[in-house]
């Protein structure tokens, strides 16, 4: 029997030590035991199940560190798969090689319709998540080690995120000519001309903007807020970064289609009068209410078809942003600044596989300069 700290209580703790083959394994166990009590490092076994630690203790806790959609990320795939497969099992009995075992067979056979399994990205963000939570158990003294530490997860490699889509020149020159007359028209065009991302599209208010300003930026809106949906509510965040917090300059032809839209809003708020919900926002519904981020997205797949492009994400529109903007010449540090990167070399590592013509313009200039070839 060995003598533990006192509870919060003040009352004195005992620990039975059983279960060994040897006199010789037991003196190990009790010895190292005895260090772990004496060094802090003890951690007492707890009843608590995964079940209990997930949903009861870390996701609760974790609301006010993480965006409302990153949480509900977390909690779709510890309901989904982590829950399922480990929820009963005490917490300190979670091993790595369980943790290894559950990857493989989520990559076979985790869909939850049953038709086969999982993404090697979305089992990768599984481990990251209960890495994460197990290494909060670790802190919050239910757990010694985290099993998730040693476990093998998917490679980075092969969990890369799905390979972009962009449009040329000429398409994307298309699909706005297309919706030209369309009420998200603008939002379109805040996206594939400015790399507004969806919820920054939604989410840019008329204060945010600067039409008439001559100064070192010109025209230019502010990056300010996001509009985020969580089970079909929207509402109201910050920027994704702090670099996403930015300034982007405006275009003439950017202005124009501000200008006219911000004409048209005006006319939908002297039809709806007392009714017209003011809430400041570029994009708007008729009635001036918040446009749903999903609706958004739907209506764009559907514009697509009709107009006659490839299928791209909306997403791909910011993609297509930084891509033309490279392929035209436009710094790397300009670019990232518009798109809200945290450096230019994050900007680079993610597009300059989309123009290699940067490659060999950069051979013939240094050859030109040592040489004098061109």
């Amino acid at each position: 029997m060995l003598d533990l700290p006192p509870g919060e209580n003040g009352k004195r703790r005992q620990k039975w030590l059983s279960g060994f083959d040897t006199r010789r394994e037991a003196e190990a166990v009790l010895a190292e035991t005895l260090t772990e009590v004496h060094t802090g490092r003890y951690v007492a076994p707890t009843a608590m199940t995964v079940r209990q630690f997930l949903c009861d203790e870390w996701l609760p806790a974790s609301t006010a560190r993480v965006r409302k959609t990153t949480l509900r990320s977390y909690r779709q795939l510890i309901d989904l798969h982590a829950v399922p497969a480990l929820g009963d099992l005490p917490l300190g009995e979670v091993t790595p090689v369980m943790l290894t075992k559950l990857y493989g067979r989520l990559l076979t056979s985790g869909r939850v319709n049953g038709k086969g399994g999982l993404s090697a990205r979305t089992v990768r963000f599984l481990h990251t998540v209960l890495r994460r939570a197990f290494a909060d158990a670790v802190r919050w003294r239910y757990l010694q080690a985290n099993p998730a530490d040693c476990a093998t997860p998917p490679s980075a490699a092969a969990a890369r995120a799905p390979e972009m889509r962009t449009w040329t020149l000429a398409e994307l020159q298309a699909f706005l000519r297309f919706t030209v007359e369309d009420e998200y028209h603008v939002g379109y065009v805040l996206a594939a001309c400015c790399g507004l991302r969806r919820g920054e599209v939604c989410g840019l208010r008329w204060s945010d903007v600067n039409l008439d300003a001559t100064g070192q930026f010109g025209p230019h809106l502010r990056v300010r807020q996001t509009l985020v949906e969580v089970d079909y509510v929207v509402t109201v965040s910050e920027p994704k970064t702090a670099k996403s917090r930015r300034v982007v300059a405006l275009d003439p032809t950017v202005v124009a289609v501000l200008r006219r839209h911000r004409t048209r809003q005006h006319k939908n708020r002297l039809a709806c009068g007392a009714v017209y919900a003011e809430h400041d926002l570029v994009l708007a519904r008729p009635d001036g209410a918040p446009v749903q981020p999903s609706n958004f997205v739907q209506v764009f797949a559907r514009q697509i078809g009709e107009a006659g492009v490839p299928h791209i994400r909306f997403h791909d529109l910011r993609h297509t942003h930084a891509t033309l903007s490279l392929q035209a010449g436009i710094h790397p540090k300009i670019v990232s600044e518009r798109l809200g990167h945290s450096t230019a070399a994050f900007t680079l590592d993610i597009y300059s596989h989309a123009v290699p013509s940067l490659q060999a313009e950069a051979a013939a200039a240094f050859g030109a300069l040592v040489y004098g070839t061109s």
